[in-house]
């Protein structure tokens, strides 16, 4: 390929794409950059390899959104969930500038060396609901980034954070989180918690709901049905703590 043409190729990749996107070979190619193109580029330093098949514009800085996005279109299911989701959807303002993104998706995969070495994240495939509820149930991109990651609604965020009660999240900070949720939506929150399938999940949502005198305990104790069971619920969780639920 004649050097002006590269040169003119490359100049339309730099004026087509946002800055701060990681770029694969896919997006690449749909901008006329052939594999070996890319890696032209790499070795004459317009493009930087951030991995296998996946490059950045040279002194870019790579935004947190576009990657997760990027993240979004390779992985099932990914989304923002949990105590992020929470933070974002403005439920608890004051979450620490350390504190890891909670990642949920579809497939087991290890996160790239090049997200987390710029972004603190948790990833997991530890779903709390069952497999024939709808993926994208309770997931919506945030209103001010409407082409961005799917982020859990309030109701899901709920579930997810207590799920990880005992595993990556703390009892005591997770019933402070859920004293601040005081809006959730009825009829989602059972339309989702009919979906979950964890005890541990069901009974803490509807005690600490009824405890902290919630708003929405009533459609938390109609949505948890029967997980709530009668009987008395024990287990140990895998921080060590013995959680004793009644029904």
């Amino acid at each position: 390929m004649a050097l002006t043409v590269r040169n003119s190729v490359i100049k339309r990749l730099q004026t087509t794409v946002p800055r701060g996107a990681p770029l694969d070979i896919r997006t690449l190619a749909a901008l006329g950059v052939s594999s070996a193109l890319a890696h032209h580029y790499q070795k004459a330093g317009w493009l930087t390899r951030l991995g296998r098949g996946v490059f950045m514009f040279p002194n870019d800085e790579l935004g947190e959104a576009e990657c997760l996005k990027f993240l979004a279109r390779r992985v099932s299911g990914l989304h923002v969930g949990g105590k992020t989701a929470l933070a974002w959807r403005g439920v608890r303002h004051n979450l620490p500038t350390h504190e890891p993104l909670w990642l949920w998706g579809d497939q087991r995969t290890n996160l790239p060396d090049w997200f987390t070495e710029r972004f603190q994240a948790r990833y997991t495939v530890r779903s709390p609901f069952t497999p024939a509820m709808p993926g994208n149930l309770g997931l919506q991109p945030l209103p001010e980034n409407p082409d961005g990651v799917l982020v859990s609604v309030p109701e899901r965020a709920v579930i997810e954070l207590l799920s990880e009660v005992g595993i990556h999240q703390g009892i005591e900070e997770a019933r402070n989180i859920l004293e601040g949720v005081r809006s959730l939506r009825p009829d989602v929150l059972v339309k989702l918690l009919a979906q979950c399938r964890r005890v541990k999940v069901a009974r803490l949502c509807v005690l600490w709901a009824e405890e902290l005198g919630l708003p929405w305990a009533q459609a938390a104790r109609k949505g948890a049905g029967s997980l709530l069971g009668t009987s008395r619920w024990t287990a140990r969780l895998k921080d060590g703590t013995t959680l004793v639920l009644n029904a």
